[in-house]
Protein backbone atom coordinates (compact mmCIF):
# COMPACT_ATOMS: atom_id res chain seq x y z
CA UNK A 1 0.00 0.00 0.00
CA UNK A 2 2.72 2.45 1.00
CA UNK A 3 4.02 2.48 -2.80
CA UNK A 4 1.00 3.49 -3.79
CA UNK A 5 0.98 6.59 -6.27
CA UNK A 6 -1.53 9.46 -6.43
CA UNK A 7 -3.08 8.24 -10.08
CA UNK A 8 -2.95 4.51 -8.73
CA UNK A 9 -5.11 5.80 -5.97
CA UNK A 10 -7.47 7.31 -7.99
CA UNK A 11 -8.26 4.10 -10.18
CA UNK A 12 -8.44 2.45 -6.90
CA UNK A 13 -11.35 4.59 -6.22
CA UNK A 14 -13.10 4.20 -9.07
CA UNK A 15 -12.61 1.15 -9.90
CA UNK A 16 -14.76 1.13 -6.29
CA UNK A 17 -17.39 2.81 -7.49
CA UNK A 18 -17.54 1.30 -10.51
CA UNK A 19 -17.92 -1.58 -8.31
CA UNK A 20 -20.73 0.37 -6.02
CA UNK A 21 -22.70 0.62 -9.56
CA UNK A 22 -22.18 -3.18 -10.43
CA UNK A 23 -24.28 -3.70 -6.81
CA UNK A 24 -26.84 -1.53 -7.09
CA UNK A 25 -27.30 -2.26 -10.95
CA UNK A 26 -27.65 -5.86 -10.20
CA UNK A 27 -29.69 -6.00 -7.20
CA UNK A 28 -32.73 -6.86 -9.98
CA UNK A 29 -31.29 -10.09 -10.44
CA UNK A 30 -31.28 -11.37 -7.49
CA UNK A 31 -34.42 -9.59 -5.89
CA UNK A 32 -36.45 -8.81 -8.83
CA UNK A 33 -39.36 -11.95 -8.80
CA UNK A 34 -38.88 -11.78 -5.26
CA UNK A 35 -40.36 -8.72 -4.53
CA UNK A 36 -42.22 -8.74 -7.15
CA UNK A 37 -44.23 -12.03 -6.20
CA UNK A 38 -44.56 -10.28 -2.63
CA UNK A 39 -42.21 -13.30 -0.75
CA UNK A 40 -40.00 -10.72 0.63
CA UNK A 41 -40.35 -6.69 1.17
CA UNK A 42 -38.14 -4.25 -0.86
CA UNK A 43 -36.06 -3.27 1.85
CA UNK A 44 -36.04 -6.44 3.48
CA UNK A 45 -34.97 -7.96 -0.21
CA UNK A 46 -32.36 -5.91 -0.88
CA UNK A 47 -30.50 -5.99 2.91
CA UNK A 48 -30.53 -9.84 2.36
CA UNK A 49 -28.79 -9.62 -0.80
CA UNK A 50 -26.29 -6.68 0.49
CA UNK A 51 -25.18 -9.13 3.23
CA UNK A 52 -24.61 -11.91 0.93
CA UNK A 53 -22.96 -10.21 -1.95
CA UNK A 54 -20.41 -9.57 0.57
CA UNK A 55 -20.13 -13.49 1.39
CA UNK A 56 -19.70 -14.66 -2.06
CA UNK A 57 -16.75 -11.61 -2.72
CA UNK A 58 -14.58 -14.23 -0.37
CA UNK A 59 -15.74 -17.50 -1.52
CA UNK A 60 -13.52 -17.88 -5.03
CA UNK A 61 -10.77 -15.80 -7.00
CA UNK A 62 -11.11 -17.46 -10.18
CA UNK A 63 -12.96 -14.74 -12.27
CA UNK A 64 -10.74 -12.56 -10.47
CA UNK A 65 -8.10 -13.83 -12.21
CA UNK A 66 -8.93 -14.13 -15.53
CA UNK A 67 -9.73 -10.59 -15.71
CA UNK A 68 -5.97 -9.42 -14.29
CA UNK A 69 -4.05 -11.97 -16.45
CA UNK A 70 -6.42 -13.17 -19.31
CA UNK A 71 -8.45 -10.77 -20.94
CA UNK A 72 -5.96 -8.41 -22.10
CA UNK A 73 -2.08 -8.30 -21.73
CA UNK A 74 -0.60 -6.51 -18.96
CA UNK A 75 2.75 -5.57 -20.69
CA UNK A 76 2.63 -2.26 -22.00
CA UNK A 77 -0.64 -1.17 -20.44
CA UNK A 78 -0.69 1.68 -17.92
CA UNK A 79 -2.46 2.64 -14.99
CA UNK A 80 -4.29 5.36 -17.44
CA UNK A 81 -5.94 2.62 -19.65
CA UNK A 82 -7.83 1.41 -16.57
CA UNK A 83 -9.11 4.58 -15.59
CA UNK A 84 -10.50 5.31 -18.97
CA UNK A 85 -11.79 1.50 -18.97
CA UNK A 86 -13.55 2.00 -16.04
CA UNK A 87 -14.98 5.47 -16.98
CA UNK A 88 -16.50 3.50 -20.13
CA UNK A 89 -18.01 1.56 -17.83
CA UNK A 90 -19.40 3.53 -15.43
CA UNK A 91 -21.14 6.34 -17.42
CA UNK A 92 -22.84 2.82 -19.26
CA UNK A 93 -24.10 1.71 -15.96
CA UNK A 94 -25.82 4.82 -15.00
CA UNK A 95 -26.72 5.43 -18.54
CA UNK A 96 -28.76 2.29 -18.99
CA UNK A 97 -29.77 2.38 -15.04
CA UNK A 98 -31.45 5.97 -15.63
CA UNK A 99 -33.68 4.14 -18.54
CA UNK A 100 -34.02 0.96 -16.69
CA UNK A 101 -32.30 -1.34 -18.59
CA UNK A 102 -31.08 -4.30 -16.99
CA UNK A 103 -28.01 -4.66 -19.07
CA UNK A 104 -24.09 -6.05 -18.32
CA UNK A 105 -22.46 -4.34 -16.05
CA UNK A 106 -19.66 -7.13 -16.50
CA UNK A 107 -20.38 -6.62 -20.01
CA UNK A 108 -19.62 -2.52 -19.80
CA UNK A 109 -16.49 -3.45 -18.16
CA UNK A 110 -14.80 -5.48 -20.44
CA UNK A 111 -15.95 -2.98 -23.12
CA UNK A 112 -13.98 -0.58 -21.44
CA UNK A 113 -11.06 -2.43 -20.71
CA UNK A 114 -11.26 -3.90 -24.46
CA UNK A 115 -11.32 -0.23 -26.13
CA UNK A 116 -9.29 1.37 -23.62
CA UNK A 117 -6.50 -0.98 -25.06
CA UNK A 118 -7.27 -0.55 -28.75
CA UNK A 119 -6.55 2.92 -28.43
CA UNK A 120 -3.91 3.04 -26.00
CA UNK A 121 -1.15 -0.50 -27.77
CA UNK A 122 -3.63 -1.50 -30.39
CA UNK A 123 -4.70 -5.18 -31.33
CA UNK A 124 -2.03 -6.86 -29.70
CA UNK A 125 -2.88 -6.03 -26.34
CA UNK A 126 -5.88 -7.89 -26.46
CA UNK A 127 -6.26 -11.78 -25.88
CA UNK A 128 -8.53 -12.48 -28.40
CA UNK A 129 -9.07 -16.53 -27.45
CA UNK A 130 -10.01 -15.36 -24.12
CA UNK A 131 -12.01 -13.04 -25.22
CA UNK A 132 -14.24 -15.43 -27.25
CA UNK A 133 -14.05 -18.36 -24.99
CA UNK A 134 -14.73 -17.04 -21.46
CA UNK A 135 -16.62 -13.63 -22.76
CA UNK A 136 -18.85 -13.79 -25.63
CA UNK A 137 -19.40 -17.73 -25.69
CA UNK A 138 -20.93 -17.35 -22.45
CA UNK A 139 -22.66 -14.25 -23.21
CA UNK A 140 -24.47 -16.43 -25.98
CA UNK A 141 -25.02 -19.47 -23.97
CA UNK A 142 -25.47 -18.49 -20.62
CA UNK A 143 -29.05 -16.58 -20.89
CA UNK A 144 -30.13 -19.56 -23.65
CA UNK A 145 -28.93 -22.11 -20.59
CA UNK A 146 -30.61 -20.30 -17.56
CA UNK A 147 -33.51 -19.94 -19.86
CA UNK A 148 -34.15 -23.62 -20.53
CA UNK A 149 -33.18 -24.89 -16.62
CA UNK A 150 -36.08 -22.34 -15.84
CA UNK A 151 -38.44 -23.28 -18.39
CA UNK A 152 -37.83 -27.21 -17.18
CA UNK A 153 -37.63 -26.47 -13.57
CA UNK A 154 -41.03 -24.29 -13.89
CA UNK A 155 -42.61 -27.21 -15.62
CA UNK A 156 -41.91 -29.64 -13.11
CA UNK A 157 -42.61 -27.43 -10.42
CA UNK A 158 -46.25 -26.72 -12.07
CA UNK A 159 -46.43 -30.53 -12.55
CA UNK A 160 -45.72 -31.00 -8.65
CA UNK A 161 -47.76 -28.10 -7.34
CA UNK A 162 -50.95 -29.73 -9.17
CA UNK A 163 -51.07 -32.43 -7.10
CA UNK A 164 -51.16 -30.33 -3.89
CA UNK A 165 -53.41 -27.87 -2.33
CA UNK A 166 -52.01 -24.05 -3.43
CA UNK A 167 -52.60 -22.67 -0.70
CA UNK A 168 -50.70 -25.48 1.57
CA UNK A 169 -48.07 -24.88 -0.76
CA UNK A 170 -47.55 -20.90 -0.84
CA UNK A 171 -45.63 -20.87 2.04
CA UNK A 172 -43.39 -23.50 1.32
CA UNK A 173 -42.55 -21.62 -2.33
CA UNK A 174 -42.20 -18.30 -0.23
CA UNK A 175 -39.23 -19.83 1.37
CA UNK A 176 -38.16 -21.63 -1.49
CA UNK A 177 -37.98 -18.39 -3.74
CA UNK A 178 -36.35 -16.41 -0.38
CA UNK A 179 -33.50 -19.11 -0.55
CA UNK A 180 -33.31 -19.27 -3.93
CA UNK A 181 -32.96 -15.60 -3.85
CA UNK A 182 -30.32 -15.47 -1.32
CA UNK A 183 -28.09 -18.16 -3.34
CA UNK A 184 -28.36 -15.91 -6.46
CA UNK A 185 -26.89 -13.10 -4.05
CA UNK A 186 -24.29 -15.34 -3.26
CA UNK A 187 -23.48 -16.38 -6.71
CA UNK A 188 -23.48 -13.01 -8.15
CA UNK A 189 -20.73 -12.10 -5.21
CA UNK A 190 -18.82 -14.93 -6.14
CA UNK A 191 -18.88 -13.63 -9.92
CA UNK A 192 -19.29 -10.07 -10.32
CA UNK A 193 -17.26 -8.43 -7.40
CA UNK A 194 -14.31 -10.74 -8.19
CA UNK A 195 -14.27 -8.37 -11.51
CA UNK A 196 -13.72 -5.06 -9.74
CA UNK A 197 -11.01 -7.24 -7.48
CA UNK A 198 -9.82 -7.99 -11.05
CA UNK A 199 -9.08 -4.82 -12.47
CA UNK A 200 -7.54 -3.16 -8.82
CA UNK A 201 -5.17 -6.18 -9.42
CA UNK A 202 -4.44 -5.54 -13.16
CA UNK A 203 -4.16 -1.90 -11.74
CA UNK A 204 -1.15 -2.66 -9.05
CA UNK A 205 0.59 -4.89 -11.27
CA UNK A 206 0.54 -1.99 -13.91
CA UNK A 207 1.97 0.29 -11.03
CA UNK A 208 4.46 -2.25 -9.89
CA UNK A 209 2.88 -2.78 -6.69
CA UNK A 210 2.14 -6.67 -7.39
CA UNK A 211 4.18 -9.13 -9.28
CA UNK A 212 2.19 -10.47 -12.95
CA UNK A 213 -0.17 -13.14 -12.03
CA UNK A 214 -0.65 -12.44 -7.98
CA UNK A 215 -3.89 -12.94 -6.82
CA UNK A 216 -5.55 -9.91 -5.13
CA UNK A 217 -4.62 -9.35 -1.48
CA UNK A 218 -7.24 -9.54 1.03
CA UNK A 219 -7.27 -5.56 1.33
CA UNK A 220 -8.54 -5.71 -2.28
CA UNK A 221 -11.21 -8.43 -1.83
CA UNK A 222 -12.53 -6.90 1.55
CA UNK A 223 -13.12 -3.29 0.48
CA UNK A 224 -14.38 -5.04 -3.43
CA UNK A 225 -16.83 -7.09 -1.48
CA UNK A 226 -18.26 -3.99 1.01
CA UNK A 227 -18.33 -1.74 -2.09
CA UNK A 228 -20.70 -4.37 -4.14
CA UNK A 229 -22.56 -4.52 -0.74
CA UNK A 230 -23.13 -1.23 -0.31
CA UNK A 231 -24.34 -0.75 -3.83
CA UNK A 232 -26.91 -3.80 -3.72
CA UNK A 233 -28.23 -2.32 -0.68
CA UNK A 234 -29.00 1.24 -2.13
CA UNK A 235 -31.05 -0.75 -4.55
CA UNK A 236 -31.19 -0.35 -8.30
CA UNK A 237 -34.99 0.31 -7.76
CA UNK A 238 -35.81 1.01 -11.77
CA UNK A 239 -33.91 -1.64 -13.01
CA UNK A 240 -35.97 -4.00 -10.08
CA UNK A 241 -39.08 -2.76 -11.84
CA UNK A 242 -38.34 -3.88 -15.50
CA UNK A 243 -37.31 -7.52 -14.16
CA UNK A 244 -39.85 -7.60 -11.68
CA UNK A 245 -43.27 -6.00 -13.58
CA UNK A 246 -42.25 -5.29 -16.78
CA UNK A 247 -40.78 -8.17 -18.54
CA UNK A 248 -43.74 -10.96 -17.70
CA UNK A 249 -45.43 -11.94 -14.58
CA UNK A 250 -44.40 -14.41 -12.60
CA UNK A 251 -46.02 -16.32 -9.49
CA UNK A 252 -43.77 -17.41 -6.85
CA UNK A 253 -43.27 -21.18 -8.08
CA UNK A 254 -41.87 -19.51 -11.42
CA UNK A 255 -40.08 -17.07 -9.22
CA UNK A 256 -38.23 -19.97 -7.71
CA UNK A 257 -37.71 -21.91 -10.67
CA UNK A 258 -36.19 -18.94 -12.30
CA UNK A 259 -33.64 -18.11 -9.25
CA UNK A 260 -32.93 -22.08 -8.83
CA UNK A 261 -31.48 -21.89 -12.51
CA UNK A 262 -30.03 -18.78 -12.69
CA UNK A 263 -27.91 -19.15 -9.20
CA UNK A 264 -27.01 -22.98 -10.28
CA UNK A 265 -25.33 -21.52 -14.18
CA UNK A 266 -23.54 -18.69 -12.02
CA UNK A 267 -22.24 -20.92 -9.64
CA UNK A 268 -20.89 -23.47 -12.48
CA UNK A 269 -19.43 -20.30 -14.11
CA UNK A 270 -17.54 -18.88 -11.26
CA UNK A 271 -15.95 -22.54 -10.48
CA UNK A 272 -14.70 -22.46 -14.32
CA UNK A 273 -14.00 -19.01 -14.12
CA UNK A 274 -15.93 -17.89 -16.67
CA UNK A 275 -16.83 -14.23 -16.64
CA UNK A 276 -20.21 -14.20 -17.74
CA UNK A 277 -23.25 -11.54 -16.95
CA UNK A 278 -25.43 -12.06 -14.16
CA UNK A 279 -28.07 -9.87 -15.47
CA UNK A 280 -27.94 -11.87 -18.87
CA UNK A 281 -28.39 -15.27 -17.04
CA UNK A 282 -31.32 -13.80 -14.72
CA UNK A 283 -33.63 -12.15 -17.32
CA UNK A 284 -33.58 -15.22 -19.46
CA UNK A 285 -33.81 -17.42 -16.67
CA UNK A 286 -37.32 -15.18 -15.65
CA UNK A 287 -38.03 -14.99 -19.50
CA UNK A 288 -38.19 -19.19 -19.29
CA UNK A 289 -40.25 -19.14 -16.62
CA UNK A 290 -42.46 -16.86 -17.80
CA UNK A 291 -43.07 -19.09 -20.32
CA UNK A 292 -43.52 -22.39 -19.39
CA UNK A 293 -47.02 -22.15 -17.86
CA UNK A 294 -50.19 -22.64 -20.68
CA UNK A 295 -50.71 -18.92 -21.54
CA UNK A 296 -47.11 -17.69 -19.91
CA UNK A 297 -46.61 -14.32 -21.65
CA UNK A 298 -43.44 -12.52 -22.26
CA UNK A 299 -43.52 -8.84 -23.23
CA UNK A 300 -41.13 -9.66 -26.11
CA UNK A 301 -41.16 -5.33 -26.50
CA UNK A 302 -39.38 -5.06 -23.15
CA UNK A 303 -37.43 -8.24 -23.95
CA UNK A 304 -35.60 -6.62 -27.36
CA UNK A 305 -35.13 -3.04 -25.82
CA UNK A 306 -33.05 -5.64 -23.53
CA UNK A 307 -31.86 -7.59 -26.27
CA UNK A 308 -30.52 -4.10 -28.02
CA UNK A 309 -28.96 -3.23 -24.50
CA UNK A 310 -26.78 -6.19 -24.27
CA UNK A 311 -26.03 -5.71 -28.11
CA UNK A 312 -24.47 -2.18 -27.33
CA UNK A 313 -22.95 -2.68 -24.01
CA UNK A 314 -19.55 -3.58 -25.29
CA UNK A 315 -18.86 -1.34 -28.35
CA UNK A 316 -20.80 1.53 -26.62
CA UNK A 317 -18.30 1.29 -23.27
CA UNK A 318 -15.73 0.51 -25.56
CA UNK A 319 -15.94 4.01 -27.54
CA UNK A 320 -16.14 5.99 -24.60
CA UNK A 321 -13.27 4.17 -22.53
CA UNK A 322 -11.15 4.81 -26.24
CA UNK A 323 -11.87 8.46 -26.09
CA UNK A 324 -10.97 8.98 -22.36
CA UNK A 325 -8.07 6.91 -23.04
CA UNK A 326 -7.04 9.80 -25.86
CA UNK A 327 -7.65 12.14 -23.73
CA UNK A 328 -5.45 10.86 -20.57
CA UNK A 329 -2.69 9.72 -23.32
CA UNK A 330 -2.33 13.79 -23.25
CA UNK A 331 -0.72 14.02 -19.89
CA UNK A 332 -2.15 15.58 -16.37
CA UNK A 333 -4.78 17.90 -18.23
CA UNK A 334 -5.96 14.83 -19.55
CA UNK A 335 -6.77 12.98 -16.97
CA UNK A 336 -8.19 15.62 -15.13
CA UNK A 337 -10.39 16.30 -17.86
CA UNK A 338 -11.52 12.55 -17.85
CA UNK A 339 -12.31 13.17 -14.29
CA UNK A 340 -14.06 16.18 -14.67
CA UNK A 341 -16.17 14.59 -17.31
CA UNK A 342 -17.04 11.58 -15.09
CA UNK A 343 -18.35 13.49 -11.90
CA UNK A 344 -20.09 16.04 -14.35
CA UNK A 345 -21.62 13.18 -16.23
CA UNK A 346 -22.52 10.75 -13.51
CA UNK A 347 -24.13 13.90 -11.53
CA UNK A 348 -26.10 15.25 -14.69
CA UNK A 349 -27.91 11.82 -15.11
CA UNK A 350 -28.71 11.57 -11.41
CA UNK A 351 -29.98 14.48 -11.38
CA UNK A 352 -32.43 13.40 -14.48
CA UNK A 353 -33.47 10.35 -12.42
CA UNK A 354 -35.09 12.44 -9.84
CA UNK A 355 -37.40 13.77 -12.20
CA UNK A 356 -39.25 10.51 -12.39
CA UNK A 357 -38.27 8.66 -8.66
CA UNK A 358 -38.31 4.72 -8.51
CA UNK A 359 -37.61 3.64 -4.93
CA UNK A 360 -38.68 0.81 -2.51
CA UNK A 361 -42.16 2.56 -2.01
CA UNK A 362 -43.83 2.01 -5.47
CA UNK A 363 -41.13 -0.37 -7.42
CA UNK A 364 -44.49 -2.53 -7.22
CA UNK A 365 -47.11 -0.36 -8.03
CA UNK A 366 -48.93 -1.16 -11.42
CA UNK A 367 -48.61 2.93 -12.14
CA UNK A 368 -46.61 4.72 -10.79
CA UNK A 369 -46.98 8.53 -10.12
CA UNK A 370 -44.56 10.93 -12.39
CA UNK A 371 -42.72 7.52 -13.27
CA UNK A 372 -42.62 5.85 -16.36
CA UNK A 373 -44.00 2.00 -16.26
CA UNK A 374 -42.57 -0.59 -17.88
CA UNK A 375 -43.90 -1.41 -21.43
CA UNK A 376 -45.99 -3.83 -21.15
CA UNK A 377 -46.92 -6.44 -23.96
CA UNK A 378 -50.36 -7.17 -24.60
CA UNK A 379 -51.64 -9.98 -22.82
CA UNK A 380 -52.61 -12.10 -25.69
CA UNK A 381 -55.87 -12.95 -27.43
CA UNK A 382 -56.15 -17.02 -25.46
CA UNK A 383 -55.66 -15.13 -22.37
CA UNK A 384 -57.91 -11.82 -23.21
CA UNK A 385 -60.56 -14.00 -24.44
CA UNK A 386 -60.34 -16.30 -21.53
CA UNK A 387 -60.66 -13.07 -19.17
CA UNK A 388 -63.99 -12.40 -21.27
CA UNK A 389 -66.13 -14.79 -20.09
CA UNK A 390 -64.74 -15.77 -17.04
CA UNK A 391 -67.21 -13.88 -14.34
CA UNK A 392 -65.40 -12.85 -11.09
CA UNK A 393 -66.44 -14.88 -7.84
CA UNK A 394 -69.89 -14.47 -6.80
CA UNK A 395 -70.23 -11.88 -3.99
CA UNK A 396 -67.04 -10.16 -4.07
CA UNK A 397 -67.64 -7.23 -6.09
CA UNK A 398 -70.81 -4.49 -4.84
CA UNK A 399 -73.80 -3.15 -7.19
CA UNK A 400 -72.34 -0.84 -10.07
CA UNK A 401 -68.65 -1.59 -9.06
CA UNK A 402 -66.44 -1.66 -11.96
CA UNK A 403 -64.02 -4.69 -11.81
CA UNK A 404 -60.91 -4.56 -14.61
CA UNK A 405 -59.96 -8.02 -16.18
CA UNK A 406 -57.44 -7.01 -17.83
CA UNK A 407 -55.77 -3.47 -19.46
CA UNK A 408 -57.67 -2.93 -21.89
CA UNK A 409 -61.10 -5.12 -20.96
CA UNK A 410 -63.93 -3.95 -18.56
CA UNK A 411 -67.00 -5.41 -16.90
CA UNK A 412 -69.68 -4.21 -15.35
CA UNK A 413 -71.99 -5.81 -13.00
CA UNK A 414 -75.30 -4.60 -12.13
CA UNK A 415 -77.14 -6.20 -9.18
CA UNK A 416 -80.52 -6.97 -10.23
CA UNK A 417 -82.50 -6.06 -7.34
CA UNK A 418 -80.86 -2.09 -8.21
CA UNK A 419 -82.69 -1.95 -11.64
CA UNK A 420 -84.82 -4.76 -12.79
CA UNK A 421 -85.00 -3.17 -16.71
CA UNK A 422 -81.40 -3.70 -16.84
CA UNK A 423 -79.69 -6.93 -17.80
CA UNK A 424 -77.53 -8.91 -15.53
CA UNK A 425 -74.39 -8.10 -16.92
CA UNK A 426 -72.66 -6.63 -19.38
CA UNK A 427 -69.50 -6.45 -21.02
Amino acid sequence: MEHITLLLGIVIVTALVFDFTNGFHDTANAMATTISTGALKPKTAVAMSAVLNLVGAFLSVEVAKTISGGLINESGITTEVIFAALVGAILWNLLTWLIGLPSSSSHALFGGLIGATLMSVGASGVNGSVVITKVLLPAVAAPIVAGLAAYLATKLTFKLASRTDEKATAKGYRAGQIASAGLVSLAHGTNDAQKTMGVITLALVTGNVLAPGSNPPMWVIVSAGVAIALGTYLGGWRIIRTMGKGLTDLRPPQGFAAQTGAATVILASSHLGFSLSTTQVCSGAVMGSGLAPKGGVVRWSTATRMFVAWGLTLPAAGAVAAAAEFLTGQGTWGVTAVAILLVAGSGAIWMLSRRKPVDHTNVTADDLDGAAAPAAGPAGVVTTAMAAVTPPPAGLLPAGTTHTVTGDLKATLHSPTADPARPAASV
